[in-house]
């Protein structure tokens, strides 16, 4: 703002043409515009505090005031010049000291003949004006309290002083400001060489940033050079001289008043009343009315007054305090060692201060202090201090390129915490100019990365003409750190980008960043995730055309590429707009990633999750090719479906479950016992049957081969009914020659064949289980699988109508040789012989008992051949009971042995 708006802004807000303003004919006003009063300060508040700004650069001061006609009620003109000269004195010495808590001094005083002024940094009161306005307040008796926190009830504007100035002090600013003014003297005492002699509310000034700083050096006095420690002589207070030539009475020191010295320990007491005064809603202790006979007897009851005031003071405060306010001034603590109590000891204090002096630190601790130690405790500082004291500092540093990006650090997280009023009020102005001007590599990635924090509170306007072309020419720029912020940036503020941005900037320009750094895999990253996160605003056509051939064209090393990448083609997997075919996958797509799956560097998690995207797509193809054969009317089966089916009725595998066919009865077979004890010896150590299988066939209980493979081994000549089509009845043969069936020489049981005759195939069962045997076993009369119904039932009724004898089973007049089982048979007829001599004696039951014995020892053939040669031989009932049973049960354990 031009200082001649301002200052014609100060004369509208009067209401009535203002008297001639004495001022006007002083010399500072060719420096200064000069605005309304804000303040009063000084002894008896002389100094009027006007607003004011710099006609050379607009900038912001406060302009003190002196009227010498304040002065002329004294009537002796060498009185009314004392005042004049003391009041320049003390401007003389506040220039001479430059420290941060004491008042800075812009411009040097300039005196008319009406007026005394000089310009100082901008101030909103004196500690005396806001203690003025507490006071006038009329906060009624109550308990304790801090003051801070208290709420004051207001009075009426009648009764209220005309210098009080409405101020509420947070709990921090009365701490943070004690210490300010503790500092200040130390620094006089220690550095200067000085004792104030006149630390009162008048001498302390709030600045706009919240600072307190002393000023009112109008009364000091040099300190002992010895020892800082001791006194020195001192005028007392005195009603013969003007109180506007005289320190404040009710803040003096007992030994100023009664022994005429003072030392640095004066100022200490000073200082203890004005904290007992703040925290007594600004009242001091002692209310003399400039009477030295009333302080000095208020001063006797002073311990006691102490003693009521303590519980409104901080607990960590009112030690120090007590100990402030000791008459005898060697009990009282120095300055320095005031600022060592615990109650100073908040790292939010320790911040503003070192922001106060912020100016005298180089830019290595400068940056230190941004980074780390101002973000840390910027929660913990009250939000009044945030626009009132820290960001004032904030806006100052970053006008300057030089700590830049240090000091964006606080003040992105004050963007964050601000309310969208703040921001576009107090941050926004600042930060467009930080926008468009020249910023270092750490100061563009600083604000790139945190974009999107900045957008939330943006204007949409804004947004447009003023951040994001920060974000475009960051995508342009020649150095890695800043291209990979501003890629990560494009993924934040993704929401704040609209169509057509996207397609025809950050698009082509995220092609450029990515076909100039396909080696640097952080760059990669970035670009992938971009890709990922813009890819719902793209057309299908670009996405094939742009994306696609970029994704192609990855380098797919790093595991964190190939998950990225994985994730890309897992969105576009999910809707066909992104047009994704299955040519691409098939053709372009999963031959870059299937080699993907034997990388060693993917852990399980990667793994698995590039495995379910490779898995999607092979559902995706199966399922469009099944659809599209089928609208072409050509079946194409699932390879799946009739696997189980070849496996279950191969010749390789027998111990799978009957196949069926519906309305049909299927009964199961039964078998011959030479055909049980031919599958017994093929399964191996089975039931004690190893050894036997061994024993007859020769072969090996392990050997791989099938039942019915070593079936046909056997008995090459078998025919195929016998084996699959046929129910045979097995039927031992009786005692007696002329017994149907019988043998004539032997017990041999003889097999029931189809061929026999018509009544016996009338009445067998047909089992239409499918074949079991190779074409190579048989002699070619079936097929090696059953996978058609009508070829099993031909191939069946074939079988059934075949007249061909059993060679294997057949004897006598029915075969052309003998078969295998009656040769068997006829060597275990000579045992079955010796067994029956044994039994034509007279029976015994020793005799009995061993017979059993012999019968128990007998194999399974060896029982089921073995037949007695009369059922009414002298053979015991019991022996014949023992016989059947033993044969019922080894016929039983052969069926079962074969599963039968």
């Amino acid at each position: 703002m031009p200082a001649a708006t301002m200052f014609s802004k100060f004369k509208s807000s009067s209401t009535s043409a203002p008297p001639p303003n004495p001022y006007e004919n002083n010399p500072i006003t060719q420096y200064f515009d000069i605005g309304k009063q804000v303040a009063c300060a000084g002894p008896e508040l002389v100094w009027k505090i006007h607003e004011g700004y710099r006609k050379t650069d607009g900038k912001e001061c406060s302009i003190f005031v002196f009227e010498k006609r304040t002065a002329e009620k004294l009537h002796k003109p060498k009185r009314k010049d004392m005042v004049t000269e003391i009041l320049r004195a003390s401007v003389k010495q506040l220039e001479r000291f430059r420290h941060p808590k004491i008042l800075q001094i812009m411009h040097t005083v300039e005196e008319s003949s009406e007026t005394l002024s000089f310009a100082a940094e901008p101030v909103i009161a004196s500690l005396a004006n806001v203690l003025a306005y507490q006071e006038s307040a009329g906060t009624a008796p109550g308990p304790p309290s801090t003051g801070a926190s208290q709420q004051l009830q207001s009075s009426s504007p009648a009764n209220r002083p005309a210098h009080a100035k409405e101020y509420t002090f947070l709990d921090m600013e009365l701490k943070y400001g004690i210490l300010q003014i503790t500092e200040a003297l130390s620094f006089l005492h220690y550095s200067g060489q000085l004792i104030h002699r006149n630390v009162c509310p008048s001498s302390i000034l709030i600045t706009k940033k919240g600072t307190w700083k002393l000023a009112g050096f109008e009364f000091t006095e040099r300190a002992h050079d010895r020892d800082q420690s001791d006194t020195v002589p001192c005028q007392a207070w005195s009603t013969r001289i003007s109180k506007m030539v005289q320190p404040n009475l009710d803040y003096t020191a007992p030994e100023n008043q009664i022994n005429s010295n003072c030392s640095i320990l004066s100022d200490m007491f000073s200082l203890g009343m004005v904290i007992c005064a703040i925290f007594n809603h600004g009242r001091p202790l002692i209310q003399s009315g400039n009477s030295p006979p009333a302080y000095l007897k208020q001063m006797e009851m002073l311990d006691e007054a102490v003693h009521n005031i303590l519980p409104r003071i901080p607990i960590p405060l009112q030690e120090a305090t007590t100990r402030l306010l000791k008459k005898a001034p060697g009990a009282r603590p120095t300055a320095q060692l005031l600022t060592l109590i615990k109650y100073f000891s908040d790292p939010a204090v320790q911040a503003l201060q070192f922001l106060d002096v912020i100016n005298m630190k180089d830019p290595t601790q400068k940056a230190h202090f941004y980074r780390s130690t101002l973000r840390e405790v910027l929660p913990f500082i009250p939000r009044k201090l945030w626009w009132q004291h820290i960001w004032p500092n904030l806006q100052q540093e970053m006008r300057a390129d030089e700590v830049l990006a240090a000091v964006l650090q606080p003040a992105l997280t004050l963007v964050q915490e601000s309310s969208n009023t703040e921001y576009e009020a107090i941050i926004l102005p600042t930060f467009k100019t930080v926008f468009v001007a020249p910023k270092s590599i750490q100061a563009t990635v600083a604000l790139l990365e945190n974009l999107h924090i900045i957008l939330e509170k943006t204007p949409r306007d804004d947004i447009r003409t003023e951040v994001l072309p920060l974000l475009f020419n960051a995508l342009e720029s020649t150095t890695i750190q800043v291209q990979s912020a501003a890629l990560v940036a494009v993924t934040n503020v993704y929401d704040y980008l609209d169509d057509i941005t996207i397609k025809k900037l950050v698009l082509p320009k995220l092609k450029s960043v990515f076909e100039k750094n396909q080696n640097d895999l952080k760059i990669m990253g970035n670009v992938l995730q971009c890709v990922e996160r813009t890819l719902d605003k793209l057309d299908k056509s670009q996405i094939i055309d742009e994306v696609l051939p970029l994704l192609l064209e990855v380098r797919l090393t790093d595991p964190d590429i190939i998950v990225r990448v994985a994730n890309i083609y897992r969105i576009m997997l999910c809707d066909k707009k992104y047009g994704l075919t299955v040519n691409i996958m098939a053709t372009k797509v999963m031959p870059t990633l299937l080699p993907q799956t034997v990388n060693p560097s993917l852990n399980l998690e990667q793994f698995m999750i590039l495995l379910e995207v490779l898995q999607e797509m092979l559902d995706q193809i199966d399922r469009q090719q099944r659809n599209k054969l089928k609208l072409d009317n050509l079946s194409l089966p699932s390879p799946d479906r009739h696997r189980p089916l070849r496996h279950q009725f191969s010749s390789d595998n027998m111990n799978v479950q009957q196949f069926n066919i519906p309305n049909l009865r299927i009964d199961q077979r039964k078998t011959s016992s030479a055909e049980d004890m031919a599958r017994k010896n093929s399964t191996g150590t089975r039931r004690g049957s190893g050894a036997l299988g061994s024993w007859w066939f020769g072969g090996s209980p392990s050997s791989p081969d099938s039942n019915f493979l070593r079936v046909v081994n056997a008995f090459p000549n078998r025919r195929l009914s016998d084996n699959t089509l046929m129910t045979p009845k097995i039927r031992i043969a009786p005692s007696c020659a002329s017994s149907p069936g019988g043998t004539p020489g032997g017990g041999l049981p003889i097999r029931r064949h189809s061929s026999i005759g018509p009544q016996e195939r009338r009445s067998s069962n047909i089992n239409l289980s499918p074949p079991t045997l190779s074409r190579s076993m048989i002699g070619g009369s079936m097929p090696n699988t059953s996978s058609s119904v009508p070829f099993l039932l031909s191939s069946s009724m074939q079988s059934i109508r075949s007249r061909r004898t059993s060679t294997v089973l057949s004897s006598g007049p029915l075969g052309s040789g003998s078969g295998l089982l009656q040769q068997l048979g006829s060597g275990m007829e000579k045992v079955c012989e010796s067994l029956q001599q044994s039994t034509s004696s007279k029976p015994t039951k020793k005799k009995t008992s061993k017979l059993e014995s012999k019968l128990a020892n007998l194999k399974p053939l060896e029982l089921l051949s073995y037949s007695p040669t009369s059922r009414r031989s002298s053979t015991t009932a019991a022996f014949q009971r023992s016989f059947q049973k033993s044969q019922k049960k080894a016929l039983k354990n052969l069926r079962k042995s074969f599963k039968l």
